[in-house]
C-alpha cells in the first residue's frame, strides 16, 4: 500500500503579531478507520532541530510545558474539521510563534508503513498598522490597536454636510493591502465593533462599497470616500439628517496575501473616533421662532414719516450653513422691504420702479438689542395705507449653495389709516374737425380738468380700437415730464402730439388712411411728487370714445365708375373685332 500523504497550505504564511491563524491539516491515501489522530510541533528558529509538542487529539498531556497554558486557557487548540482532516488554532500570535509547523498523523494501516507528517513555514511580523483622526501631514500618536483619544465635538443642521477625515499607515516590512471603513455607533452606545454600523469603506482591492440607506446616498452622489496622497482618507456625507447622530470611527485592516492566492486579514485597528456628531432638525419646533412688532395702531398726514419696530427671538446665527430674512408686507402679502440673507436691504418691486422711483424706505437691524429691526418710510403715500407685517424665516443652505426654508413666522397686523387728500380728475376727447376725408389731418383733442390742493402732473395717453386689431393700441402718450412717445401707423403716416392750452393736449394724425378708421380716446393720470421725491398715481381717468372715420374724395367716386365704363366699352370692342374676323375667315375658306 502507498505512504500517506498529510497536506498542509503552502508557506511561507504571514500573520501580524496579536491575530490569529487557523492552520489546517488533513491526510489522504490511508487505511483504517475514517478517524485520524493528529499531533502538531513547532521548529523554532533559534533551535531548529528541536521539535515542540503543541497539541494532540489523542493525548491531553501531549503539549510541551511552554504551550500547557496556553492550551487549558484556549489561546492554542485544535480543532476537527472531519475524521481526516483538522485545524490548528492560535487566537492571539505572539513574535515566538515564529517558525516551521509539522502537522504528525500516525499510521493506522493493517501493516507498519511509517508515520505521516507535512511542514509549513510561519511568519509573524510586528504590528505596523497605524490608524488616528490626525491631521493630514501629522503622524498619528497611538497605535490603531487600543488607540482611545477624545472625539471632536460637531453640531450641525440638517441638510449641512459633514466632512471627516482619517489617517491609516502600515510599517510592515511585507507587501500588504489596507482596508478602511468608517462607521458610526448610536449618541449613547459604547465603541466597539458590534456596534458599528459602516456608512462607507473602501476594500483591500480598492473598491469602495457602502450598504443600506447610506448605499442610497451613494448612487445619488451624496456620500464618498477618497484617498488622498498616501496615508489620508476622506468621508464626505452630504445632508445629514437627525438620524445620523452618533459618534463616527474610522477603522483600518491590514490585509496579507498567501502564497496559494488567498488573502488573509492581519492586523485591524481599533475603531478611531474621528467625531461625536448632533445633528439638528432643520423643522424649528413653531415655539422657537416667535416675532412680535409695534406699534400696533398709525394715524399719519400725507408726507408724514412711517416707523415701525419689529423683535424676533429664536433666530439662527448667520452661518455659511444657516440664514434668516426679516421682511415688511402690507396687505395680501405685497412686499416693502427685505433684509436678504446677505445682510442686503431689497425694496419690493412697487417700491422702485420707473413709475414712482425709488423710495426712501430703510430697514436697519438696531445695536445693541439682538432681533430688533426698524422699518421707516420717509414720506408716507395715501397708497402705504394698509395691514403692516413683520415677517421673519430661516433658511439652511443645501449642497450647491441652495437655500431651503425651514421656519417662518409673522407678527400680528399693524394698521396705518391716513387722511385722504383727494385729486378729482375729469377729461373730455372730441374732433376738431368733424368731417375728415382721406388725405385729411385729424386731430383729437383731450381736455383735462384737475380739483387738487396739491401740485400735480399729469400724463396723457391716446387709444384707438380698430377692426383690423383685436386689442386696443395706444396711438401716442405724453408722460408727466412731457416727453412724447409715439407708435406706428399701418400706413407708415405720421402722428404728432401738442399742448394747445393749459390742460388741453391733441393728437394729430398726418394724411389720414381708412386703416386709421376706429374708435379713440384719451386717458389722464395725476402724478404727485412727494418731499423724497418719489411720485403717487394719485389717480387715473378715460374719457369717451370719439369716432374718426375718413371720407372718400369726390375724385374716388368718379374713379370707380370711369373705371366700369372703361372696362364695359373694352369688352363690347373686344367681342366686334372677334365676330367680323370669324366671318371674314369662313368666307375665305369658301373661295
Amino acid at each position: 500500500c502507498c505512504l500517506g500523504e498529510v497536506h498542509l497550505p503552502p508557506g511561507p504564511l504571514y500573520r501580524i503579531e496579536g491575530t490569529s491563524i487557523s492552520i489546517p491539516c488533513n491526510v489522504s491515501e490511508y487505511e483504517g478507520p475514517t478517524l485520524q489522530k493528529f499531533e502538531w510541533f513547532v521548529y523554532r528558529p533559534a533551535a531548529p532541530d528541536i521539535s515542540i509538542g503543541m497539541v494532540s487529539t489523542k493525548d491531553p498531556k501531549f503539549p510541551y510545558a511552554i504551550f500547557g497554558p496556553r492550551v487549558q486557557s484556549g489561546d492554542v487548540s485544535i480543532h476537527r474539521v472531519r475524521g481526516d482532516a483538522v485545524e490548528l488554532r492560535i487566537k492571539q500570535l505572539r513574535t515566538e510563534d515564529a517558525g516551521i509547523y509539522e502537522c504528525y498523523t500516525p499510521t493506522t494501516d493493517s501493516k507498519y508503513h511509517g508515520s505521516y507528517s507535512g511542514k509549513t513555514e510561519l511568519r509573524v511580523l510586528p504590528d505596523g498598522l497605524w490608524v488616528s483622526a490626525a491631521s493630514p501631514g501629522t503622524k498619528p500618536s497611538l497605535r490603531g490597536r487600543g488607540a482611545a483619544s477624545p472625539p471632536l465635538q460637531l453640531t450641525l443642521t440638517e441638510s449641512q454636510e459633514l466632512e471627516l477625515s482619517c489617517t491609516a499607515l502600515s510599517e510592515s516590512q511585507q507587501h500588504t493591502h489596507l482596508s478602511v471603513s468608517f462607521g458610526v455607533s448610536a449618541p449613547e452606545a459604547p465603541v466597539g465593533r458590534q456596534t458599528l454600523q459602516e456608512v462607507i469603506g473602501v476594500r483591500r482591492d480598492f473598491a469602495v462599497e457602502t450598504d443600506g440607506r447610506y448605499g442610497e446616498q451613494h448612487r445619488a452622489q451624496e456620500l464618498s470616500l477618497a484617498k488622498l496622497g498616501d496615508q489620508r482618507y476622506r468621508m464626505v456625507l452630504g445632508r445629514i439628517r437627525p438620524e445620523d447622530a452618533g459618534t463616527y470611527h474610522c477603522t483600518a485592516g491590514e490585509w496579507i496575501q498567501d502564497p496559494d492566492g488567498s488573502w488573509q486579514q492581519g492586523a485591524a485597528g481599533a475603531p478611531s473616533p474621528g467625531a461625536h456628531l448632533s445633528a439638528l432638525s432643520a423643522s424649528f419646533p413653531a415655539s422657537q421662532l416667535l416675532v412680535w412688532a409695534s406699534p400696533p395702531e398709525l394715524r399719519l398726514r400725507s408726507g408724514d414719516a412711517l416707523e415701525f419696530l419689529c423683535n424676533a427671538s429664536g433666530l439662527p446665527s448667520r452661518t455659511p450653513h444657516a440664514a434668516y430674512t426679516v421682511a415688511w408686507e402690507v396687505g395680501d402679502g405685497l412686499l416693502v422691504a427685505q433684509l436678504d440673507t446677505e445682510g442686503v436691504v431689497v425694496l419690493g418691486e412697487s417700491y422702485a420702479n420707473r413709475e414712482v422711483g425709488k423710495r426712501h424706505i430703510s430697514l436697519q437691524k438696531l445695536a445693541p438689542a439682538p432681533g430688533s429691526y426698524s422699518l421707516r418710510i420717509e414720506s408716507a403715500q395715501p397708497g402705504d395705507v394698509g395691514d403692516y407685517r413683520c415677517v421673519v424665516r430661516a433658511y439652511v443652505r443645501l449642497p450647491g449653495a441652495e437655500l431651503q426654508e425651514v421656519a417662518s413666522a409673522k407678527s400680528e397686523p399693524l394698521m396705518v389709516h391716513m387722511k385722504s387728500e383727494a385729486v378729482v380728475l375729469g377729461v373730455q376727447a372730441w374732433l376738431a374737425t368733424p368731417s375728415i376725408y382721406r388725405g385729411d389731418t385729424a386731430e383729437v383733442l383731450c381736455n383735462i380738468s384737475v380739483d387738487s390742493t396739491q401740485a400735480v402732473r399729469v400724463a396723457v395717453g391716446w387709444w384707438a380700437e380698430q377692426e383690423e386689431e383685436p386689442l386696443v393700441k395706444m396711438v401716442a402718450s405724453v408722460s408727466r415730464e412731457g416727453v412724447a412717445e409715439l407708435s406706428s401707423r399701418a400706413s407708415g403716416g405720421a402722428v404728432s402730439v401738442d399742448k394747445v392750452g393749459l390742460l388741453c393736449h391733441r393728437l394729430r394724425i398726418h394724411g389720414v388712411e381708412p386703416s386709421d378708421a376706429g374708435r379713440y380716446h384719451c386717458a389722464v393720470t395725476a402724478w404727485v411728487r412727494y418731499p423724497d421725491q418719489s411720485w403717487y398715481n394719485a389717480g387715473a381717468i378715460k374719457s369717451r370714445s370719439v369716432i374718426v372715420y375718413p371720407y372718400a374724395l369726390t375724385m374716388d367716386t368718379l374713379f370707380i365708375p370711369l373705371i366700369v365704363g372703361v372696362s364695359s366699352a373694352l369688352f363690347v370692342g373686344i367681342t366686334v373685332l372677334v365676330s367680323v374676323t370669324c366671318c371674314f375667315m369662313a368666307r375665305l375658306r369658301k373661295r
